[in-house]
C-alpha cells in the first residue's frame, strides 16, 4: 500500500479515476498541485517559506465533477479540507458569514483529523481503562486486607486463597467476557460526563465570532465537569467510555499545535460558486454588485496570505491551497477583480458530459449509482442486476433530458435512477421477498421512462 503523502502525480490521477470519469486536464492540474505540497515540505533551504501554492480556478457547468475532484483530492492527501459557497458570504458590515470563517472551519477539520489520529495511537490503553471501569461496575474490587488470616487449622504453612485474590480471579474471567463481547447485552450503571453547554448570551455590545468561541471555550474549561448516572448495556458503555478515556490520554495542547501546522501546510479550501460574487456588469454602480465586490476584497487577503484568529490559535494562510469553482454562465472569470484573478493562476475548463461519459459514470466508478442501489437491495437479500443495454439506455435518456430541460450534469442520473427504481424499492420486502432477483433491461427502462421523454413531460426531472 502506497503512503498517501508520497503519491506521484500519475498515481494521484489514477486514484481520482476510480471515482471521477473524464476531466483529464483538471485531474492533472490538481495532482501537480498536491505533489507540490509534498515537494515544498521537503525543500531543505529557506526557499521553503517562499514557495506558495498555485491556486486553481475550475470552470465548468454544474454536475461535471468540480466538487468531487476537490473532495477526493483531500481524501487522497489525508489533508484538512473544507468546502464553502462564496454566495453565502457577505461583506463586512452586512448580515451573513464573514470570509474568515472558512479558515476557522478548516482548522476545526484539522483538529478533528489530528485528534482522531491520536485516539488511534492510544486506543489500546483507552480500551484497557474502559474494561476496568466496566469491571468496577460489575464486580467492585476488594482493596482492603482480609479480616481472617486464612491459614489451615491443621498445618500453618498452607495458605488459602484470600477474598481479594478470589475477587481478582473473577474480575479477570469477566474481563475476557467483556473483550469477547459475550456479555455486551447486560446492563450496568456508569457515570458519564454531561454535555457542557455554557449557553453564553451577549450583554451590551455585540461580540464577534472568535471572541464568542473563545469565551465559550474558556467557560467550558473553568466550569466544573458535571457527571450523570446512566444505565446502559455493556456494548453501549464501551462506546461512551472509550471517548472519555481516550480524551484523558490525549494532550490537547499538542493536538492544537499539530492541527494548526497541518492546516497551514496541507489544508485545502474549496470555494464553490465563485462566479456568484463576480460582477456581471460594469454599469449601475450600486445594488448587489457593491456587496459582491466587497466579498471579493474581503477574500483577497485570505487567499494572498494573512493571519487569522481561531479558537485554537493564529493560523497563517500563506500556504493553504485554494481551489475555486464556478459555472460562469452569466459572469466571466474576467469579471472578478483583477487582484483576485491573479491569485488563481491555474485555470482549468472542465468538459461537458457526453452520452458515453454518462454510461461510464453508471458503470465504472467505485461508488457508481448502480453499485449503490445493488448494495441497498442487497441489505434485504434481493439481487439487482443491470444489463449493459439498460445502462446505455439510461445514459442516453439522462443526456437527452439535460439537453431539453436544463443541464445539471451527472446529477441528472440520480433523478432518472430514482424514477426507475422507486416502485421496486417500495415493493420490497412486502411484495418482493428475500432471495428475489431483479434484472433491469433496456425494455424495462423504456417502459418506465421513455414515455415521459416522448411526451415532453419532464417536470419531475427538474431539481
Amino acid at each position: 500500500m502506497l503512503e498517501k503523502n508520497y503519491l506521484t502525480p500519475k498515481q494521484i490521477v489514477s486514484e481520482l479515476d476510480k471515482y471521477i470519469i473524464g476531466q483529464k486536464d483538471a485531474k492533472k492540474n490538481v495532482a501537480i498541485a498536491l505533489r507540490n505540497r509534498w515537494r515544498r515540505m521537503h525543500v531543505a533551504s529557506d526557499m521553503q517559506k517562499e514557495i506558495v501554492p498555485n491556486n486553481i480556478l475550475m470552470i465548468g457547468a454544474t454536475g461535471v465533477g468540480k466538487t468531487e475532484i476537490a473532495r477526493r483530492l483531500a481524501k487522497i492527501a489525508d489533508a484538512p479540507f473544507t468546502k464553502v459557497e462564496a454566495s453565502k458570504f457577505t461583506e463586512v458590515g452586512y448580515v451573513g458569514r464573514d470570509v474568515e470563517s472558512m479558515v476557522r472551519d478548516l482548522v476545526e477539520q484539522s483538529v478533528n483529523l489530528v485528534r482522531q489520529s491520536k485516539k488511534e495511537q492510544v486506543r489500546e490503553r483507552a480500551e484497557e481503562a474502559v474494561e476496568s471501569v466496566i469491571l468496577d461496575a460489575l464486580i467492585p474490587p476488594i482493596r482492603q486486607k482480609p479480616t481472617s488470616p486464612g491459614f489451615s487449622s491443621e498445618n500453618g504453612d498452607a495458605e488459602k486463597m484470600t477474598d481479594a485474590e478470589l475477587n481478582e480471579k473473577t474480575r479477570e474471567r469477566f474481563r475476557e467476557k467483556i473483550r469477547s463481547g459475550e456479555i455486551d447485552e447486560r446492563k450496568i450503571e456508569i457515570s458519564v460526563q454531561a454535555s457542557a453547554n455554557p449557553g453564553v448570551g451577549m450583554v451590551g455590545g455585540g461580540m464577534d465570532e472568535v471572541s464568542m468561541m473563545n469565551l465559550q471555550d474558556m467557560l467550558s474549561n473553568v466550569l466544573p465537569k458535571k457527571t450523570k448516572k446512566r444505565k446502559v448495556t455493556i456494548g453501549e458503555a464501551k462506546k461512551l467510555l472509550l471517548e472519555e478515556e481516550s480524551a484523558k490520554l490525549i494532550d490537547m495542547d499538542e493536538v492544537k499545535d499539530e492541527a494548526i501546522s497541518k492546516a497551514e501546510n496541507t489544508g485545502i479550501i474549496f470555494i464553490d460558486e465563485i462566479d456568484k460574487i463576480a460582477g456581471g456588469s460594469k454599469k449601475g454602480g450600486g445594488g448587489p454588485d457593491v456587496s459582491r465586490e466587497g466579498v471579493q476584497r474581503d477574500l483577497l487577503p485570505i487567499v494572498e496570505g494573512s493571519a487569522v484568529n481561531t479558537k485554537y490559535g493564529v493560523i497563517n494562510t500563506d500556504h493553504i491551497l485554494f481551489v475555486a469553482a464556478g459555472a460562469f454562465h452569466v459572469a466571466k472569470p474576467s469579471d472578478l477583480i483583477p487582484e483576485l484573478q491573479g491569485r488563481f493562476p491555474i485555470r482549468v475548463e472542465l468538459d461537458n458530459l457526453t452520452k458515453d461519459d454518462f454510461y461510464r459514470i453508471l458503470k465504472e466508478p467505485k461508488n457508481a449509482l448502480t453499485k449503490q442501489y445493488e448494495a441497498l437491495l442487497g441489505s434485504e437479500e434481493v439481487s439487482l442486476d443491470f444489463n449493459d443495454e439498460a445502462l446505455h439506455e439510461l445514459a442516453e435518456l439522462a443526456f437527452k433530458i439535460n439537453e431539453e430541460v436544463e443541464n445539471i450534469g451527472a446529477r441528472r442520473l440520480h433523478t432518472v435512477m430514482s424514477h426507475l427504481l422507486n416502485d421496486i424499492l417500495f415493493d420490497i420486502p412486502d411484495e418482493i421477498s428475500a432471495n428475489a432477483k431483479i434484472v433491469i433491461t433496456k425494455d424495462l427502462v423504456r417502459e418506465r421512462l421513455s414515455d415521459l421523454v416522448q411526451d415532453k413531460d419532464l417536470s419531475e426531472f427538474i431539481l
